[in-house]
């Protein structure tokens, strides 16, 4: 008996059971169309990379490390959209690196482990290097960064932290010691306007290719690199967007705040809004910009001291400016009170008495009273402060006394000033000698310090200037630029 052929049928899967790749492919095209500005016109090529020339320029420690070969592991280290994620990808391309990308916010220690035990693979089996870009680095605290050390310093893996944070502070020592710190710094009014005028180029490029049925593919700003973008500017005077004007571009520049991230998104928002008045589309651009001050962050003690600086040098206007943007940004106001206290000691001093009773007088009202009210009396404390006469003569008294004190702890109390509350401590000579000063129509003279130190004098006179600094350059620069010119009343006569 004959065998029954089973013939197979053909299933026919529904689309949701394709394979993953293929449907994470095909939506591609979507995903990056639904991308923002900023991200769709990332430069594709190092040489169309704009700002940074202190890192980009082709004498540069980081290009010559990268043309030798030995890019090695590194922090980057600057403000909001300065490039740091850019940057670190034109680098990966240029070394011909495979390249990983990890986000501190998004992702655990496992996930950074899988990437290097990948890594470590990659390496063994096709001697290719991986280069691993983790952004927002701190936020792995100190122990968690621990992972990466025994695979950096194996060459194992490149790595590219980025942060904004101190790296000093928010670092593993360990991790920073086995990496390059490179400092990005804040972009210019002309990169950004350059990145700007760039990017509206090449949108208007794109919406020619569209009419004209072509696709973009995506490339640099322009074919011939970014210094043929300007004069295209010129000759094409943004036909394609009347609406953006020299007037808007610069609002989009000076909002931006050295920012691409956001002079694109700003850009995107113009690019969307064709038919507002000038005015009006300025106006509704300075109202979708939040104010950039983190409270947790360095720009938070950077502008303290700035303040704290600024009155120590009897600057009220710059002063009462520091002030305003740590107000307008949010900052506590009796963070602000706490740190004049000081100051009122520090630096006004002796000189001036009643600064301190203004400043405890200004911290209360801060704490009674609160914002918006409350400024006024920082305004009135900050500006009093910085007019007054400055002395450090108590401050420093402190600081010698407190090296001596340091220095020797040992030494004993000079018995004339001990106290003697009881028989036994009078018999041993407690007090013995001391003359009570009120007791006498004259000054008297007691034995205050003990025996090493009778010679020391912490606290200076008023007039004791034997340990300042005279620099005739930095006194010149002061008289140009703070007295019109004219000579400092207290230069000795000739």
């Amino acid at each position: 008996m004959d065998t029954p052929v089973v013939r197979k049928r053909k299933v026919a899967f529904p689309l949701s059971l394709k394979p993953l790749a293929k449907r994470a492919k095909a939506n591609e095209p979507s995903m990056t169309a639904g991308a923002p500005l900023a991200d769709r016109l990332r430069p594709r090529r190092l040489s169309d990379f704009i700002g940074q020339r202190h890192l980009t320029g082709s004498d540069s420690l980081l290009m010559n490390m990268v043309k030798n070969g030995k890019l090695g592991s590194i922090i980057f280290w600057g403000p909001p959209g300065c490039g740091k994620t850019t940057l670190s990808r034109l680098l990966a391309k240029e070394a011909n690196c495979t390249f990983k990308e990890l986000s501190a916010t998004s992702s655990g220690i496992n996930d950074v482990r899988a990437v290097f035990e990948e890594a470590k693979g990659l390496l063994a089996l096709t001697g290719k290097k991986t280069i691993l870009f983790l952004d927002e680095i701190h936020r792995f605290n100190k122990a968690q960064q621990d992972i990466f050390l025994p695979y950096i310093e194996q060459g194992q893996i490149q790595m590219i932290g980025a942060t904004t944070e101190n790296p000093s502070f928010k670092l593993n020592g360990a991790l920073i010691s086995r990496c390059r710190v490179l400092t990005l710094e804040r972009l210019t009014d002309e990169d950004v306007r350059e990145i700007v005028v760039g990017a509206i180029v090449r949108v208007s490029h794109q919406r020619v290719d569209a009419d004209a049925n072509v696709l973009d593919d995506g490339g640099p700003l322009s074919s011939q690199g970014s210094s043929q973008v300007l004069s295209s500017q010129e000759s094409c005077n943004y036909s394609s967007f009347p609406h953006i004007t020299d007037r808007v571009l610069s609002s989009i520049v000076s909002l931006s705040s050295g920012d691409a991230r956001t002079a694109l998104s700003l850009l995107e928002l113009v690019l969307c809004t064709s038919d507002m008045k000038e005015d009006d589309l300025i106006t509704s651009l300075r109202r979708s910009i939040s104010t950039s001050y983190d409270r947790t962050g360095d720009s938070r003690y950077d502008m303290i001291s700035a303040l704290h600086k600024s009155v120590r040098g009897s600057q009220g206007s710059a002063a009462m400016y520091w002030l305003a943007r740590m107000l307008t940004g949010g900052e506590d106001p009796v963070y602000i009170a706490r740190r004049m206290v000081v100051c009122a000691s520090e630096d006004i001093g002796l000189a001036d008495n009643q600064a301190l009773t203004l400043a405890i007088a200004t911290l209360h009202a801060c704490q009674q009273i609160g914002m918006p009210e409350c400024r006024i009396n920082l305004a009135h404390l900050v500006a009093y402060l910085s007019e007054a006469p400055k002395s450090t003569r108590a401050y420093e008294a402190y600081k010698r006394a407190e090296e001596a004190a340091k220095l020797v702890p040992y030494l004993p109390v000079p018995m004339a000033v001990r106290n003697a509350p009881t028989k036994l401590m009078k018999e041993l000579g407690y007090s013995e000698g001391y003359k009570y000063n009120p007791s006498y129509v004259h000054p008297v003279h007691n034995e205050y310090l003990p025996i090493p130190l009778q010679c020391e004098k912490f606290l200076k006179d008023e007039a004791d200037v034997s340990d300042k600094i005279w620099d005739e350059d930095a006194l010149l620069h002061w008289e140009k630029e703070c007295n019109e010119g004219h000579r400092w009343s207290g230069r000795p006569t000739e």
